[in-house]
């Protein structure tokens, strides 16, 4: 009997966990697991701002996927067409032309980008929190911006290298902004030439509240605990325009800053719209509590979807769909791979059914909020809270353990404040001082492809 193939469209929490899922389920006699992604890892977005932050090494925040997936077939690519219609993916690899891949099954995971608005200024000036390349260049760039201003003789650039904008009141920015501010009051203790009275934070949220998602008491707490630290809250305001670092608040007021950095929301992978599956009218795919992709009251056989892409009904909250959100995604992995494998040996899948727990959400170092099965905790038993959920969420013992030594090194020693911004432009030194030839111009750069 020939395997039935499994494509793995995305590698993130729904992709890597139900594949790994699937390839302990069943044997390569019964289906082989292809996992497509353009990059080699899975991103632990939760461990994004301790990579920003310098907590933990920025390589432990992401799981090899070919270490992690030993009994999968993985193809470091980038899914660009599906059709289900003829059950095929195009997949354009790193390198090279773009090819076909039949499948019997199709897991569309893709994950999430973030929410953009056509704001002047916005795609030149802004910084987004969704990779681990963000996360690694905004650290770089925050400490660069303390160097800057340490020694230029404008006053006006001093001011706006130690502006710091961030947009979007939920977690990532959240998270994002408050470890950031650390990073940069602990840095000034080597900067003589800085007063940290210089140093202004801004938090721009079109609602009235942040982290909605640990309910108004919480965010509140979280509100006041920001301020009490000196960082400006800009509730119920909207970014206007950031042309040439020049900030336009909804509220009138005008700045410049050489930070700012957009984590206002997400939107589903532009990949869907590069499909024959159905959509929602936010652009998600239409699903069944199985997990199963549902045209209508049509299922379609062999496909299947969860997490950020997918529009799943929340059976423990009747008319509603699940959160786009880490706790679910990985529960959904999980059900969807069982049922899969259900359907493959000639059984019947099952409802998809969790109520969702609670939230929990750093505020920096030793700082957090947390609102869990109902009760609500605040401080450092809220960090601890969080810091122990998601190291035992990270996929693999390995990980585990690299996390748990980084934050063991971090508390004993002195937090590094050195930027690296060399590792964006790796070869503008060599390029430097090489002389041009009459072939420099039809040289590809090293490293060109897909992953960008």
């Amino acid at each position: 009997m020939k395997p039935q193939r499994i494509v793995v469209v995305g590698a993130g929490h729904v992709g890597l966990y139900a594949a790994l899922r699937l390839s302990k389920k069943l044997n390569r006699r019964r289906a082989e697991v292809v996992v497509v992604d353009p990059q080699p890892h899975m991103t632990y977005q939760p461990f994004l701002p301790e990579a920003a932050a310098g907590n933990i090494s920025s390589r432990h925040a992401v799981v090899p996927l070919r270490r992690a997936l030993k009994n999968c077939r993985i193809v470091s690519g980038e899914v660009t067409r599906v059709e289900h219609a003829r059950k095929t993916v195009t997949i354009q690899p790193i390198d090279g032309p773009s090819t076909e891949m039949a499948y019997d099954h199709i897991i569309v995971a893709p994950g999430s980008v973030s929410r953009t608005l056509p704001i002047p200024g916005l795609r030149e000036r802004g910084i987004g929190f969704k990779t681990i390349g963000e996360a690694i260049y905004l650290r770089n760039h925050v400490l660069d911006r303390l160097d800057v201003a340490a020694v230029t003789p404008d006053p006006a650039v001093r001011k706006a290298s130690l502006t710091f904008v961030f947009v979007g009141g939920g977690y990532a920015g959240i998270e994002a902004l408050a470890e950031m501010e650390d990073v940069v009051r602990d840095a000034l203790k080597y900067y003589s030439d800085l007063d940290p009275s210089e140093v202004r934070f801004v938090l721009v949220e079109a609602t009235n509240r942040i982290l909605p998602e640990v309910g108004p008491d919480m965010g509140a707490y979280a509100a006041l605990q920001l301020d009490e630290r000196g960082i400006e809250l800009r509730l119920g305001t909207r970014l206007e325009s950031c042309v040439d670092g020049q900030i336009v608040l909804s509220d009138g007021e005008r700045f410049r800053a050489e930070t700012l950095v957009w984590t206002a929301g997400v939107k589903p992978s532009p990949l869907l719209d590069r499909t024959d599956l159905p959509q929602g009218d936010r652009g998600h795919l239409t699903a069944l509590p199985t997990l199963q992709v549902v045209d209508g009251n049509r299922v379609l056989d062999g496909a299947w979807t969860a997490g950020d892409s997918a529009q799943v009904p929340d059976l423990a909250n009747p008319g509603a769909f699940c959160s786009p959100s880490a706790q679910h995604a990985v529960r959904q992995a999980k059900v969807m791979a069982d049922n899969i494998r259900q359907v493959i040996i000639g059984g019947a899948p099952k409802d998809y059914r969790h109520k969702y727990v609670g939230s929990v959400a750093s505020l920096g170092l030793y700082k957090g909020v947390a609102h869990v099965y109902g009760v609500k905790v605040k401080g450092f038993p809220a960090w601890f809270m969080h810091r122990s959920y998601h190291m035992s969420r990270i996929p693999s013992f390995n990980r585990k353990v690299r996390v748990i030594a980084d934050w063991t090194l971090a508390f004993m020693l002195r937090r590094e404040t050195v930027a690296l911004g060399q590792l964006h432009t790796p070869r503008e030194e060599f390029t430097h001082v090489t002389p041009p030839t009459e072939h420099s111009a039809d040289r590809t750069p090293v490293g060109a492809g897909v992953r960008g």
